[in-house]
């Protein structure tokens, strides 16, 4: 029996509130040996307060070794085995677009990128392009028509794009074309199995048309495809947990994630300040909130070490205002590592924080990498998150007589 079926099977109703923040890609690195992280280096007195009242530890999104994408990180986060559900990165965005998926749907992300005379990448994400100025050019790319297949194309937020195959015979098992580097061409999409031939061919002529739509633009004159996905079947919050959860989150693949496991998503924030109104708003309607900050991951992966410490600032300043609604269970952690010092998303354990009333107290007196290694919840699996919440929040009951 897996740890879901056993939680189905011990759930147990009440009014209690659990509060999930996420602050994308929180772990890092430090720059020189012995030197703090980018969560160290920050002034964070709220968290720091947080971790002397709860308990911390160390969080594998995955597996030890193993480096997490964002839709497999927060799958863990929510307990469900990313391993077993695998859900592709095209499925979230679109979903999160308020795209629905049907069964005869391949959904693929895509990114504007900026290739030089040669064909090369100079830029995987076109300058991070705002959205005022990619969005007329995901639309523009709707003149493409690929016969035999629907195509539907859905701007997403800056650089991000959405496309949707329709037609039978569209099997979502294609690599991705983003070479995760500069200076070499993207790759040709490659089908994984018989059955996805046929999407190849179509993402081909798609790409072929693309850019010749997009010849002129100085930034955005080509794209990558990633996460070539079908509609997965998952069981929902309500099914597993017993909770009726909501979602705020900035960027369409989160809310895309957080519906394709049940939660709805609520408000229309587009800063962190605005998502805590709607934390506030929302409270007497939901048992569970997951709460997203993304620009901790994003200034990561910019390799900006310092620009990351600002963030982590920024995610440290609402939280006072989220301690004031007095959760039951307040849970801190984010989805994966991204380091600046590598710019890109790694292995490394996540800083956890767990505060309840009946939580134990361990000695560690701020939060950050090196004082989660000797946290009271120790090294362990993200999965683990959600029963342990649960449990804190009075919502377990007893296995066995």
């Amino acid at each position: 029996m897996d740890i879901q079926s056993l939680v189905r099977e011990l759930k147990t109703p009440n009014d209690s509130k659990i509060v999930m923040l996420v602050a994308d890609g929180l772990g890092g690195l430090p720059l020189q040996t012995g030197g703090p992280t980018e969560l160290e280096a920050a002034d964070t007195p709220n968290l720091d307060a947080l971790a002397r009242k709860g308990v911390s530890g160390s969080m594998y999104p995955i597996a030890r070794g193993i480096t997490p994408g964002s839709g497999p990180g927060h799958l863990g986060l929510f307990g469900y085995d990313p391993v077993k559900h695998l859900i592709g990165r095209g499925a979230l965005e679109a979903t999160g677009v308020g795209f629905k998926l049907g069964a005869n749907d391949v959904a693929i992300r895509c990114n504007f990128c900026t290739l030089d005379a040669q064909g090369n990448i100079t830029d995987r994400r076109a300058g991070r392009i705002p959205t005022e100025q990619s969005a007329p050019l995901a639309v523009k790319l709707r003149e493409i028509k690929i016969p035999g297949v629907e195509v539907f194309v859905e701007p997403v937020k800056e650089h991000r794009f959405v496309v949707v195959f329709r037609g039978a015979g569209l099997g979502g098992n294609v690599a991705d074309t983003d070479p995760q580097r500069t200076g070499v061409p993207p790759f040709e999409p490659v089908a994984g199995d018989q059955e996805s031939k046929k999407t190849v061919e179509v993402a081909g002529k798609f790409i072929t048309a693309a850019r010749k739509l997009l010849a002129d633009q100085p930034k955005a004159n080509a794209l990558t495809m990633r996460g070539f996905s079908a509609r997965p079947d998952i069981s929902t919050y309500q099914e597993v947990y017993g909770l009726k959860a909501a979602a705020i989150a900035v960027y369409p693949m989160y809310k895309g994630l957080a519906q394709l496991v049940g939660m709805e998503v609520v408000g229309a924030a587009s800063t962190l300040a605005e998502e805590i109104d709607v934390l506030e708003e929302a409270w007497n309607d939901y048992d569970f909130f997951f709460v997203h900050f993304k620009y901790t991951d994003s200034r990561g992966e910019d390799g900006d070490f310092d620009a990351k410490v600002k963030m982590i600032e920024q995610f440290d300043s609402v939280v006072p205002r989220v301690i004031e609604l007095n959760p039951t269970v307040l849970l801190v952690t984010g989805d994966h590592s991204t380091p600046a010092k590598l710019s890109s998303h790694s292995w490394h354990p996540v800083p956890t924080l767990l505060v309840a009333e009946d939580s134990r107290r361990d000695r560690c007196e701020s939060f950050g990498e090196t004082e989660a290694l000797k946290g009271a919840l120790g090294h362990f699996d993200a999965v683990e998150l959600m029963p342990l919440a649960l449990a804190h929040a009075g919502r377990l009951g007893k296995f066995g007589a």
